[in-house]
């Protein structure tokens, strides 16, 4: 296997820069530009020098031997000064060695996985934690690197392979000393693992959302505030305000981090009937967004009917309070007035929902625990027919087995490695 070196640390001018070496050469190569040879888990000074012996630089050297490294393979870190032109010379020095090359995009990593350091799902919590913009993300993605999924999937895996031995023992040894009736223990697993399935494929959409930001549609009648509440929510002019109604005309979105949480702001086309072409297409955009969105926060006076009707979930304001004096559930954006309130209230409604969160954070481990559910309600369907059908139940079992193998990366994932590496960046 080729030994593959990358800058690890952000490209450009900075205080140190990283580059990583993994590989059967990463410790001769080291060896040759030091001048010593790294032994055991090392972190020295070093001078780097070329093939003509000029100095490159003066680095911190670290060595992790395999396999108790991040890919599994021997590797060494070169903490140089953070000059673009001394990063430049060290790569074009590596790149002299034989059999060494650049790394691809996220192949660290991919060594990782294929060397069993990581499994496919902490492969991709990694990603979303080099992604991770609000403390909710990062907490999230943490929960999913440390390997809490693949200890539940292996424990659920556990239970369905012993349901499946004890089926198989009935087909196999109906002659031997096994027990006569293995149903009821193996209808105990069966429901245990469906239910907890069950209840992890429940939490896989707030986690989801988690991970991509939760959607908050303003929603109301032309010039009723909406765009005015946007800016003052995002603390920025992020849309154009004016007292010409139907001013907005396509859905304008804004990023926030609102109490640790990843939200978009959604603001829509004001709600109404119009012989305008464009306000019109505007407006089913709006409604469009805001059925699917996560909060919906309504502007409406008093007695108003929307084109959308609010959910028992939705916020529901009475807008410019400023000028209508209410003071129960008015809002001004202008004024600010009971924009903190209304803050409080989407921060509290969001982490309620984000108390359900589950392990499974992509739709790709969702859809496995899905077919491993839908598996195994097969299965339970064809225990009912009697021990003659004992052999279709353990095929049924292993199918199930095979989908939880899925999404840890066990089998199957070849066609979704490529898709999952190009996502990183080249030193990770």
């Amino acid at each position: 296997m080729d030994t593959i070196f990358a800058q690890a640390s952000a490209p450009g001018r900075a205080g140190i820069a990283v580059i990583r070496i993994s590989g059967p050469q990463a410790f001769g190569i080291t060896h040759k530009i030091s001048g010593k040879r790294p032994i055991g888990r090392d972190s020295v000074l070093r001078t780097l020098r070329g093939a003509d012996g000029e100095v490159i630089d003066q680095a911190l050297v670290l060595s992790f031997p395999e396999p108790n490294s991040f890919t599994g393979e021997d590797v060494v870190e070169l903490h140089l000064h953070g000059s673009i032109a001394v990063v430049r010379a060290m790569l074009s020095l590596l790149s002299d060695f034989p059999d060494t090359r650049m790394a691809d995009a996220g192949e660290f990593t991919r060594r990782a996985l294929e060397n069993e350091k990581l499994d496919l799902a902490q492969v991709e919590g990694l990603a979303d934690l080099i992604e991770a913009e609000t403390e909710a993300q990062r907490k999230q993605a943490v929960r999913v690197l440390s390997g809490h999924l693949g200890a539940r999937v292996e424990y659920w895996r556990k239970d369905l392979i012993r349901a499946a031995a004890l089926l198989e023992a009935t087909i196999d040894f109906a002659d031997e000393e096994v027990p006569l009736d293995v149903t009821p223990e193996v209808d105990a697993l069966l429901q245990k693992v469906s239910a907890e399935l069950k209840a992890e494929i429940s939490g896989t959409h707030v986690a989801e959302r988690v991970r991509s930001g939760f959607e908050i549609a303003i929603i109301g009648a032309p010039n009723a505030g909406k765009s005015t509440l946007l800016n003052a929510l995002a603390g920025r002019d992020a849309a154009i305000t004016s007292e010409i109604a139907g001013t907005t005309r396509d859905v304008i979105e804004v990023r926030m981090d609102l109490g640790g949480l990843p939200v978009t702001l959604l603001d829509t086309a004001g709600l109404r009937d119009s012989e305008d072409q464009i306000e019109s297409i505007g407006v089913e955009r709006a409604i469009a967004r805001a059925k699917s969105a996560d909060l919906r926060v309504f502007l409406a006076s008093s007695g108003e009917t929307l084109m959308i009707a609010p959910t028992p979930e939705d916020i529901v304001l009475r807008p410019k309070a400023d000028l209508t004096g209410d003071m129960g559930d008015g809002i001004s954006g202008k004024t600010g007035l009971g924009v903190s309130e209304l803050i409080d209230r989407i921060r509290s409604t969001l982490s309620e929902r984000s108390s359900t969160i589950g392990l499974a954070t992509h739709e790709r481990h969702r859809v496995a625990l899905e077919e491993a559910v839908s598996c195994l309600s097969e299965v339970d369907a064809i225990l009912s027919l009697g021990p003659d059908s004992y052999d279709l139940a353990a095929e049924e079992f292993r199918f199930a087995i095979r989908a939880l193998e899925t999404l840890v990366g066990r089998i199957d994932v070849e066609n979704l490695l490529d898709e999952i590496f190009t996502s990183f960046c080249v030193g990770k």
